[in-house]
């Protein structure tokens, strides 16, 4: 029998996520159960930075610049550069102790110690809490993990710091198509393409839930 999470539980974390990405129309659908994945079926993996990350300086922290510089990269080789610039600056780790807890974390997940890797991001969150990525990558031991509920509550931690996060708002949107809700799946594909209209496959969801959730146009 499939577990389900309270909604007593859920609903407060919905319409923080409601408030956030601009929409009310999020809450209805999501405020009922929520069923995941049975444990055993394989897990896609949120969105997550390359693997290589350019050097950013600290001091010069030009997001803005680069959000424009994306939406208007005139090919995949440029937006990609542009994408993995702004994934080095939200990575960047606000300490010394952010960065040993989340190297830790990243050792432990390599060893699929999962729980070791979310009590280590937990200290972080607690040292760091204005630190996206440790909100972001705990999303993402949450989801491999099929607990939807706290995925989703991190996911809004990190849109609430940064309603751009591209990552997070595919991310939103994987989760909610997993779900069955296609039409806040489609919601959020939507915002986090307006942002990045360069994130792979994406769009070919965008096109498979439009038809399902719009119809065909006539």
């Amino acid at each position: 029998m499939p577990v389900r999470f309270p909604i007593a539980r859920t609903l407060p974390m919905v319409l923080g996520l409601a408030l956030v990405l601009g929409t009310s129309s999020l809450a209805p659908a999501l405020a009922q159960t929520m069923t995941p994945a049975p444990p055993g079926k394989p897990q896609k993996k949120l969105p997550e930075p390359p693997a290589k990350l350019p050097k950013v300086d600290r001091n010069k922290n030009n997001i803005d610049f680069l959000f424009g510089a994306l939406k208007a990269a005139p090919d995949e080789a440029s937006a990609r550069h542009v994408e993995a610039r702004i994934w080095a600056i939200w990575i960047q780790t606000p300490s010394d102790t952010a960065s040993l807890l989340m190297t830790r974390a990243k050792t432990a997940v390599d060893a699929q110690k999962i729980d070791v890797a979310i009590k280590l991001l937990d200290s972080v969150i607690k040292l760091r809490p204005d630190y996206i990525e440790a909100w972001n990558r705990r999303a993402t031991l949450y989801y491999m993990q099929n607990d939807y509920a706290r995925a989703l509550a991190d996911i809004r931690e990190v849109l609430v710091r940064e309603p751009r996060h591209f990552g997070a708002l595919a991310g939103l949107g994987m989760i909610m198509q997993e779900v069955g809700d296609e039409k806040r799946a489609l919601e959020a594909y939507r915002k986090a393409l307006a942002v990045n209209p360069h994130l792979e496959k994406i769009p070919d969801q965008v096109k498979s839930l439009t038809e399902k959730v719009e119809g065909r146009d006539i």
